[in-house]
């Protein structure tokens, strides 16, 4: 397959100091670009963003280094002036990746449109399972922006290369998300009683890289997302009726809406061959380059005060610690915290278990997470019985997930820990600090809750910790207040990539207004 680039003129930044003329020279004509199938092109979109998915060292030393993971203590970071001011390095890439893969999924809806009534149906997995990960995808950039260009966005090629007919309007985050639901609904529903023939079966197992063709797979991917974006706007009153309802149905129906419950089911796009195009060999720069793999000393503390048996898998005591694990203070002042890190005694992310695993997959949803999303439901409906066997069910899913990612490892760096038992995970669930039974009222059990999702998603999911934490405030995070500047403490959104202004001026100019550190998203309710 020759390598469809469909490139949006509109949204793609970089070209600041361009004359117009130029810009629209840079870009492919449509008539001219190899004519691709559904399969193909299902193929080159899902590997379209995978270095994003993946961890890769761009995401994760350019975007996610100066930006989320300090955002949400996953790690420890040394104060600086104007650290709570996403950079546009980081905000310019990861919003054109973004484009480029939303354009890349136009095309697959263009391609699609042509084909016979017949052939629509026969094809019609691609097009659902192609959603359902186009639609994870939105939701972080939805999360990280508000509202961004989307329905009218990526048309370069349906309009014939004509970039002034492209350049698209705004749709509003609640717009987007009222649809995505709406839509996941749908599939849900269809994929419950969609056949695919043997021919088309084939072909998909070949193309489907994240569930290699499993449409059992697929259905709990796409609940598990439902649940994932309903739990988001759970809290908004426009929201609350439907995610209650919808949420409960998908609860009593496990057979018609099955969620991923396993860590066998986690949706996640695996490495198998070190020769592939899609590694994780980046993860080591990224994570590890300049100290943005230090452990936070509200985690470390957190997990040693308890015995966390997640403790040994997920971090390692730094080189000259004595075997003590250690993590970097956010209220120090930037000298003691830089002597801290030149000590070598503060706690790193294991780097067998993460960073120098190379078969360390790309996490879209799993089993523990979903665990935490059921406890705050039936905690939310009061339903306290189910909500503690989800939590604690969360908790064991998270541990087995963490030592899987070291069993697959192919780095011994760091030597391999003891395997948690099945009584050192039962004691730390009973211990004072993690014990549901302990907790009286429901902000101090949702409080549990969001603590231990928060331990799970550390730097693994960083996007997804990010938005819990604006959308809870839990656990409560202190930083220290950076007088120098007006953006004192971390921010509450990205601002848009700078292009934007420049080439989408009229688009951009109706959501100027939005465009701070400081507006909150819809769902942003505390």
């Amino acid at each position: 397959m020759k390598k469809i680039i469909i490139i949006l003129a509109a949204l793609t930044v970089g070209f600041t100091a361009c004359k117009k003329k130029d810009f629209s020279d840079s870009y492919a004509d449509p008539s001219k670009i190899s004519v691709s199938t559904v399969e193909k092109q299902y193929a080159g979109f899902l590997q379209s963003n995978w270095s994003y998915v993946v961890p890769d060292y761009w995401n994760y030393f350019v975007v996610l280094r100066t930006t989320i993971t300090h955002y949400t203590q996953a790690v420890g970071f040394v104060n600086a002036t104007n650290q709570y001011v996403p950079g546009e390095a980081g905000i310019g890439s990861r919003w054109s990746s973004y484009y480029n893969f939303l354009a890349q999924y136009r095309e697959l809806e263009k391609i699609y449109a042509n084909l016979s009534d017949a052939d629509k149906a026969l094809y019609r997995v691609y097009m659902i399972s192609a959603a359902v990960y186009f639609y994870d995808h939105t939701q972080k950039v939805v999360d990280l922006h508000g509202d961004i260009p989307w329905s009218k966005a990526g048309m370069l090629s349906a309009n014939g290369g004509d970039y002034t007919k492209s350049l698209p309007a705004y749709d509003g985050a609640e717009a987007i998300y009222t649809k995505m639901l709406d839509d996941l609904k749908g599939f849900s529903d269809e994929l419950s009683t969609l056949t695919v023939s043997a021919g088309v079966q084939t072909g998909f197992n070949t193309q489907d890289i994240i569930n290699k063709g499993s449409l059992t797979m697929w259905k709990k991917y796409c609940n598990s997302l439902r649940l994932r974006i309903l739990t988001r706007v759970s809290g908004v009153s426009a929201f609350s009726a439907r995610a209650a309802s919808e949420i409960a149905a998908i609860v009593a129906d496990q057979a018609k809406y099955p969620l991923i419950a396993t860590n066998a089911d986690n949706a996640q796009l695996k490495i198998y061959n070190l020769s592939s195009p899609i590694t994780a060999n980046g993860f080591r720069t990224g994570l590890e380059d300049w100290n943005g793999n230090l452990a936070g000393k509200v985690m470390i503390d957190h997990m040693k005060a308890n015995s966390d048996p997640r403790l040994r898998v997920i971090f390692e005591p730094g080189a000259n610690a004595a075997g003590v694990y250690l993590g970097l203070d956010p209220l120090l002042n930037s000298g003691a915290q830089t002597n801290l890190v030149n000590a070598g005694t503060l706690a790193i992310y294991n780097r067998s278990t993460l960073s120098r695993n190379q078969f360390f997959p790309g996490v879209l949803i799993n089993a523990a997470e979903v665990s935490f999303l059921l406890s705050e439901a039936a905690l939310k409906a009061n339903n306290l019985p189910a909500a503690k066997a989800a939590y604690e069910d969360g908790i064991r899913k998270s541990v087995e997930f963490y030592y899987y990612l070291r069993s697959i490892s192919n780095d011994n760096t760091v030597a391999a820990p003891t395997p948690a038992t099945p009584t050192e995970v039962n004691t730390y669930i009973a211990s004072a600090n993690i014990n549901w039974d302990n907790a009286a009222t429901n902000a101090a059990r949702l409080n549990l809750i969001a603590t231990q999702k928060w331990i799970h998603y550390n730097v693994v999911e960083p996007t997804e910790t990010w938005a819990e934490l604006r959308r809870l405030d839990l656990p409560a995070l202190s930083f220290e207040v950076d007088n120098n500047n007006a953006q004192k403490t971390p921010p509450y959104r990205w601002l848009y990539a700078a292009g934007e202004k420049t080439y989408n001026t009229e688009n951009y100019n109706a959501v100027s207004a939005k465009d701070n550190l400081t507006t909150k998203l819809f769902w942003d309710l505390q």
